[in-house]
């Protein structure tokens, strides 16, 4: 399948802001199933993008800008062509060991509910790692309402998630990364995008997890939609939660209020 992707951030400030300094995890890698044709990033203003990798080996671009300026804009356009690869990962970036990936943040740290959630689901599929990834991604739909996603909203902590029932993709990721570890499973969280049915516009971005599964390596979950990613998915970053995959992040100079517009578009 052949995505065209269509990412427009807009910054607006009142008054105008004196600078900014930004963070872009905007930029997908090729791998197995996952080949960039095309992919640009344009930014208003005088400013020019360092290109950079990070410690998870995600592509980075990296900007400064002075201002005054009421509005800043971040602009992506982008194609990909991509297979089905039934959730499964191969040929990306690995600069670490699976193990790491059993480090727990304060996003993702599983609490006393959340371990007792996922001992059920052991106890259920008597230690077949795949069989309990798939009942923990069926029973965390199933008992979450899931939510569309807000801009601008702190990321909240997998149990605060998991107590109100609730949450949005990114939220429902942080729990199923919690409770992967909690069941010594090494999992991490997956920033990127997703063809919905029909021309949707969107105001964020996807996220899903990656659980470590022996003989098969890495395998996606996506808890949102209770799938494991098709070739309607597009890989861009990887970290132990949200923070660490974030596809912008900075802060800017002076006084005043910020507000963010997002658009994506991601057609066939």
């Amino acid at each position: 399948m052949r995505l065209r992707i269509a990412h427009r951030t807009v910054y607006r400030y009142d008054p105008p802001a004196a600078g900014m300094i930004q963070l872009l995890r905007l930029t997908p890698r090729n791998h197995e199933g996952q080949y960039v044709i095309g992919w640009r990033i344009d930014v208003s203003g005088d400013a020019r993008l360092n290109t950079h990798e990070d410690a998870f080996g995600n592509l980075t671009h990296v900007f400064s800008a002075d201002g005054p300026f009421g509005e800043f804009v971040v602009n992506v356009d982008g194609e990909v062509e991509t297979q089905d690869t039934e959730g499964i990962v191969r040929g990306t970036v690995e600069r670490f060991p699976p193990s790491l990936f059993l480090r727990d943040t304060t996003l993702t740290q599983a609490d006393a509910r959340i371990r007792d959630f996922a001992q059920t689901i052991r106890a259920a599929d008597g230690g077949d790692v795949l069989g309990e990834l798939h009942t923990l991604l069926n029973r965390l739909h199933d008992g979450m309402r899931g939510e569309s996603d807000p801009l601008q909203t702190e990321a909240a902590t997998a149990a605060e998630v998991f107590a109100r029932k609730r949450g949005i993709a990114r939220d429902l990721t942080h729990i199923f990364i919690g409770a992967a570890h909690s069941l010594g499973i090494p999992a991490r969280y997956v920033a990127g995008y997703v063809r919905p049915e029909g021309a949707v516009e969107q105001h964020a971005g996807h996220a899903w997890a990656e659980a470590f599964v022996p003989k098969l390596g890495w395998v996606g979950f996506d808890a949102a939609n209770c799938v494991c990613p098709t070739e309607a998915y597009v890989r861009v970053a990887v970290g132990l939660d949200a923070l660490g995959a974030i596809p912008v992040r900075g802060m800017r100079y002076g006084v005043g209020g910020e507000t963010l517009a997002v658009a994506i578009k991601v057609d066939q």
